[in-house]
């Protein structure tokens, strides 16, 4: 066996996969007997790709790059997912461009050089059987600002001093985040095109550095959603007023990034499903509601988007979430009822394998994606198929860490 395959998955599809238990594994302990499949452990194909199974690890910023560069630690923070058993690993949010960053130590895929390190994470999780993605984003209006551990030293907002871009940032609106926020310039139609052809070229960049599947950030108040959500949207021409003009950036955007990247690769959208802030006399609405973004995933579901990734908020210091275990469900459920050529994905305080495996047994969503659950126990995937009486593979070198439901020195 040479070098590069001592450390391959070499059985079925690799670590995470439901299978079935042999007769050695039943006596030495590791399984009652033969088991069945929990709907979180069936397979998902989407185009060319097949998911192994229904979890996915969130997009999660890991603030641990240098001019938008991926590191050992990206290796090594995403590398023990694929071993671990996730169904698809989506790497943070990459900015298209340096401005558009959250902070100086943010992910970036604007450049051709950042592919090489992409690549060589992407060919790791694949030697692994793992499936992987990237999110492209912009931060717009919500750019430069630090680093959580650096908010407590720096302040919130990265000046120039600590590497920050005070007067780069934009948006459809000279509108800031809050009152503490910088503010941004309203972006001309140029800056707008020229934006798009960001995300594209960042798209070529995912598709030669491996990537199976992209997801563009339109949540958070990030620049795709502040295009959506009036309280950032204050613009009179093409692009800000009416649905149509507000989504026009989304779609244009998805068009451009669809020019590079493959047809039989899957194209996923995340999007804030609601401001959740109360209707005011300025804004009636209230900002953008899950009734305009079910209207949205119909017109994605036209530009060969594949799945809605189903979050909230972000647009306003004003919001009022309702915090609560899978508060966010029903966003995913309503795309999947309402859209029903269009897949959905649940995220959001979904911490249990219980949890997990009853919204894809109900059709509530398609997918889970897992967050804060995943960082604190990174063996969520593996524990979680023995938590719902099913066996799942193991990587070879840590199979002799596997639970025993019975003890025995076999």
């Amino acid at each position: 066996m040479d070098s590069i395959n001592f450390y391959q998955e070499q059985q079925g599809t690799g670590p995470g996969t439901s299978v079935q238990p042999t007769a050695s594994e039943i006596k030495q302990g590791f399984a009652p007997g033969p088991t069945t499949t929990p709907a979180l452990f069936t397979p998902l194909k989407i185009r060319s790709l097949t998911l192994k199974n229904r979890i996915a690890m969130s997009p999660m910023c890991m603030y641990s790059s240098h001019d938008g560069f991926a590191t050992d630690f990206h290796l090594v923070h995403t590398g023990q997912y694929a071993l671990r058993g996730v169904g698809l690993i989506m790497m943070e949010a990459a900015a298209v461009a340096p401005e558009g960053r959250i902070t100086p130590n943010c992910l970036g895929i604007w450049k051709d050089e950042h592919v090489e390190k992409l690549e060589q994470i992407t060919r790791f999780a694949h030697t692994n059987h793992a499936s992987i993605g990237i999110q492209l984003a912009h931060a717009g209006r919500k750019a430069s600002t630090n680093a959580p551990w650096l908010i407590k030293v720096h302040g919130a907002n990265a000046d120039e001093e600590h590497g920050g871009w005070p007067n780069d940032l934009i948006g459809p609106s000279p509108v800031p985040f809050s009152d503490r926020s910088w503010m941004p310039a309203e972006m001309t139609i140029e800056q707008i095109t020229s934006i798009q052809r960001e995300f594209a070229l960042a798209a070529g960049r995912a598709r030669r550095a491996n990537f199976d599947v992209l997801e563009l950030h339109g949540a958070h108040g990030y620049l795709i959603h502040s295009f959506l959500s009036p309280i950032s949207n204050r613009r009179t021409d093409a692009y800000g007023g009416s649905f149509d003009n507000r989504i026009r950036f989304l779609v244009e955007t998805v068009r451009s990034v669809r020019t590079q990247w493959p047809i039989n690769r899957p194209l996923f959208v995340r999007l804030s499903m609601t401001d959740w802030v109360e209707p005011s006399g300025d804004i009636p609405t209230g900002g953008w509601t899950e009734e305009e973004s079910i209207e949205l995933a119909k017109v994605l579901a036209q530009e060969q988007v594949d799945l809605i990734d189903c979050s909230t908020s972000g647009s306003s210091p004003l919001q009022k979430i309702p915090l609560e275990l899978g508060y966010q469900v029903p966003f995913a459920h309503a795309v999947k009822r309402n859209v029903p050529q269009m897949l959905s994905a649940a995220v959001g305080l979904i911490t249990t394998a219980k949890q997990a495996n009853s919204i894809i047994e109900s059709k509530h969503a398609d997918l889970v994606f897992i967050a804060r659950a995943l960082l604190r126990e990174p063996n969520f995937v593996l524990d979680a198929a023995r938590q719902l009486d099913a066996f799942a593979q193991y990587p070879h070198q840590y199979e002799r860490g596997r639970s025993k439901p019975k003890h025995s020195f076999i």
